[in-house]
Formats: structure tokens, sequence, C-alpha cells
């Protein structure tokens, strides 16, 4: 998956947005207000740091050599993905994952209006 499909799919998402509150080499994807992935597009290699259940992010560590604890965030809940070292679809599975769990914790109302109940 290149930056700008990865940029594109993140955007995808009810409510998405980008922002950059660590700066302009670092994209910062929310659902109202809340982030769901992190990744400084520019990088070599591609990654992105995504939130997971606790249990799938243990056996993705085990299964994936390109997926790590979260750089800077909880090692419990958060995963750093290499881009090239998965699967597209299992990216695009964990990218969901992670904004599914971030509107999760929204209060009922605004998960209504994002159809995500």
């Amino acid at each position: 998956m290149t930056p700008e499909r990865l940029r594109a799919f993140c955007l995808e998402f009810g409510a998405s947005a980008e922002e950059f509150p660590f700066g302009p080499e670092t994209s910062v994807f929310k659902v109202l207000g809340r982030m769901f992935a992190l990744t400084a597009l520019d990088g070599r290699p591609l990654s992105v740091t995504l939130k997971c259940d606790p249990d799938e992010a243990i056996r993705l560590r085990e299964t994936y050599s390109a997926i790590v604890p979260g750089h800077h965030m909880s090692k419990r809940h958060w995963n750093t993905v290499t881009v090239s070292g998965v699967p597209d679809r299992l990216l695009r599975e964990m990218v969901e994952d992670s904004y599914d769990l971030v509107v999760a914790q929204l209060p009922k109302a605004q998960r209504l209006r994002l159809d995500r109940p």
C-alpha cells in the first residue's frame, strides 16, 4: 500500500479527519477528535500505528515480524505496522478495526450518527 492509498483509506471512514498535532511530518487520523491511526506518510519504510484488541495485538505480533508494540503508545492497545511487511487485506482490516475500537468508546449518540452501533 502506498502512502497516498493509506491516507485515502483512513479518510474513507465516517467523520474521519487528518490532523498534524505533532508537526507537519506526522499524520494523525481521528474520528470525532479521537485518534485511530498515526503515521509519517513520507517515512521509509512506511509504517502506521493502530489501536488493537490486546489479545489480537499479541497474536499479530507473534505472527508477523512487521508488527511490533506501538511506538510511544500503550504497548497493550497499540501496534506499529511496517506496511510492506503485511498483506494489504490485513492492513485494511487492522485500520478498520482500529477505527471501530475508537468509535466503540464514543458516546452512543455519536456512534449512532456514524452508523456504527
